[in-house]
């Protein structure tokens, strides 16, 4: 066996499984880090180990003209310094090869599969990269337990998938997560609740406070009325408990 894959909580101890295996030492191996450890999220999530690749060394072939000059070295009077720098020319080193770059995109897209895989459901998931936002779609069965009520199961992976993908990011990345077109229908109930609200703050005068909501979706209750003639919409609060107030103009 002169090569071996093997695993481990750190690259040392990947490369201590390895020579274990092969039964040699680290001089004679040339080391390839295939993947690096990855603690996942919460120290669980995701979690990955190391992983190397071991190849024995070939044998350096002999050189003659070598090793007649070390033969001539013993009875001539070559200088100190002189006799270092051959010996030195004569050591063979071990280089590692750098880790490949980790992309963040495969990282989410891997942490929302095993996530779901920890709820029970078996997902696929489709990414859309765009310039500022990408997108994530979710399919599979009984994806009720992953949307949550009113989307809050939702919108907290999507927290946490942004989170894993930004820690092996160059720059800011942003991935919006859908399953089963809930976005979508999200904004048509929250479009039809404001012009619903509107219409009642118009009839009695009196302003409307809708409950707690994320920004994404308060955003869509002010686009959905900024053109009303009636009323008017502002938000109050800090987060989590921000709210949007319609009121009469």
């Amino acid at each position: 066996m002169t090569k071996v894959i093997a695993t481990g909580k750190t690259i040392e101890d990947a490369v201590e499984q390895g020579l274990s295996q092969l039964g040699t030492s680290r001089k004679h191996v040339h080391v390839t880090v295939l993947e690096q450890p990855s603690k996942g999220f919460l120290g669980f999530i995701g979690a990955r180990k190391a992983k190397v690749e071991l190849t024995i060394l070939p044998e350096p072939a002999v050189d003659e003209a070598k090793v007649a000059a070390s033969f001539h070295l013993q009875d001539s009077p070559v200088q100190p310094a002189e006799k270092e720098h051959l010996v030195k020319q004569s050591s063979a080193t071990v280089a590692e090869e750098p880790a490949s770059k980790i992309d963040p995109y495969e990282e989410a897209v891997r942490f929302v599969r095993e996530t779901a895989a920890g709820m029970g459901l078996e997902v696929e998931v489709e990414l859309r990269r765009g310039k500022d936002e990408s997108m994530m779609d979710i399919s599979g069965s009984d994806l009720g337990m992953l949307i949550g009520r009113r989307g809050q199961t939702l919108d907290a992976l999507q927290y946490l998938t942004n989170i894993v993908a930004n820690r092996h990011a160059d720059g800011y990345v942003k991935i919006i997560l859908d399953a089963e077109n809930f976005r979508l229908r999200r904004q048509k109930t929250l479009e039809n609740l404001a012009e619903r609200l509107a219409a009642q703050v118009t009839r009695t005068g009196k302003e409307v406070i809708l409950e707690p909501m994320p920004p994404n979706e308060r955003k869509t209750i002010h686009a959905a009325l900024q053109r009303h003639s009636e009323v008017r919409t502002f938000s109050k609060g800090d987060e989590p408990n921000r709210r949007v107030i319609i009121a009469k103009k």
